[in-house]
């Protein structure tokens, strides 16, 4: 097969502006690096966005900004040449690798982007002020690659949240696409850090998107009963009884869990319990799984959701496994339609941007030196 076109490569904002940008729209793709095939899915989907005319630039950028006391910035993955070489194969036609000078003239600045209360919510309260520098590199970057859209993963929902209410507070004149998380085969969610995780660590990392996929999937199951019970109407509960007196108790435990679904409707209740019943088997593993949290949030602001809420929601977690610090999200939908989760089954992967500002966790560095996720977003690598 014919080798794919090498990318121009170039390291200052002089040699961007000078380089043509060809007769379509500009689609830039940030990441930090180590690029695999979440990365690659980001490129692809820009290049069918912008067409054959149009031209997608690739950022490479390890930003000290969003990087805490005793994070791994120093550890973190420096692969350019393999980077160049997966953005060629994916379809990019600029890869644009500044060093901090360039970004950062001057050091760092001393005026940056305040993400606002939502930059201080999950991966914000845990470390503070990373909401603060992701903007301000991604803000500093639509500035210096000019595009007309930007696309970012999904899998990173809180970044890409912020990075879109940036755009539209502060009249970015740019399109925020999100495109959908890739998954490993065994459902794990691609990140360049999953590298750090042993045989054992990669089994009980499985819990997450386990935990996820649970929720989703126990309320489909909820939704698959109720409209049993719609259909059955009273006649359920009578059924029950019958049916129990005759001594027929799995038939009757169905005709019963009918007759309970007609009482109510699914709410988040059902899917929290549904991803602790997992996580909380996986702290029991060895190693065990620790929990930093597991939200059901509003994908608007990042807001818990109370019980009865109707709409889309974003079930977020993030966890550590040895020193590795993981995230990952499924989208959820509460209400008068199905509740099924957005993401695909275990394994299968999506390309196409779908959204304009999504949901789906940010990749962050575990205090104190230990390894996190960086994922799919601007300032990830998942």
């Amino acid at each position: 097969p014919d080798q794919a076109p090498t990318p121009q490569l170039l390291h200052t904002a002089a040699e961007l502006r000078s380089t043509a940008r060809g007769d379509g729209p500009r689609a830039v793709v940030m990441t930090m690096g180590a690029l695999h095939e979440g990365h690659a899915t980001l490129v692809r989907a820009a290049r069918e966005r912008v067409g054959p005319r149009g031209q997608v630039v690739v950022t490479v950028f390890v930003n000290p900004l969003q990087f805490g006391a005793g994070e791994d910035l120093d550890r973190y993955p420096r692969t350019l040449d393999a980077d160049v070489r997966v953005a060629a194969a994916a379809g990019a036609d600029v890869v644009f690798a500044p060093s901090a000078d360039e970004v950062y003239p001057g050091g760092e600045p001393q005026v940056r982007v305040a993400a606002g209360p939502m930059g201080t919510l999950l991966e914000g309260a845990s470390r503070p002020g990373h909401f603060d520098g992701v903007l301000t590199v991604v803000a500093k970057l639509l500035h210096l690659t000019g595009p007309d859209v930007a696309l970012f993963g999904e899998k990173d929902a809180q970044q890409l949240a912020v990075i879109t209410r940036m755009a539209a507070d502060l009249n970015f004149p740019v399109e925020i696409v999100g495109v959908p998380t890739v998954r490993e085969d065994d459902g794990l969610a691609r990140s360049s850090r999953n590298r750090y995780l042993s045989a054992d660590e990669r089994r009980t990392a499985l819990a997450l998107s386990t935990a996820l996929f649970a929720a989703r999937d126990r309320l489909t199951a909820e939704e698959a009963l109720r409209a049993r019970a719609g259909a059955d109407g009273p006649r359920s509960q009578r059924r029950s009884e019958a049916l129990a007196a005759l001594g027929e108790e799995r038939a009757a435990a169905d005709a019963h869990a009918v007759a309970q679904a007609a009482a109510g409707r699914p709410g988040p209740a059902v899917a929290r319990a549904a991803a602790h019943a997992v996580l909380a088997d996986a702290a029991r593993l060895d190693p065990p799984l620790e929990l930093d949290y597991l939200a059901l949030v509003a994908p608007s602001d990042f807001a818990e959701v109370p019980d009865g809420y109707e709409g889309e929601a974003v079930l977020a977690l993030a966890a550590r496994v040895g020193t590795t610090r993981l995230i990952d999200n499924i989208r959820l939908r509460f209400g008068p339609r199905t509740a099924q989760g957005d993401d695909p089954a275990p394994g299968a992967c999506q390309g196409a941007p779908r959204t304009r500002g999504g949901a789906a966790v940010i990749s962050p560095q575990a205090p104190g030196g230990a390894a996190s996720d960086e994922s799919q977003g601007p300032l990830g690598a998942s």
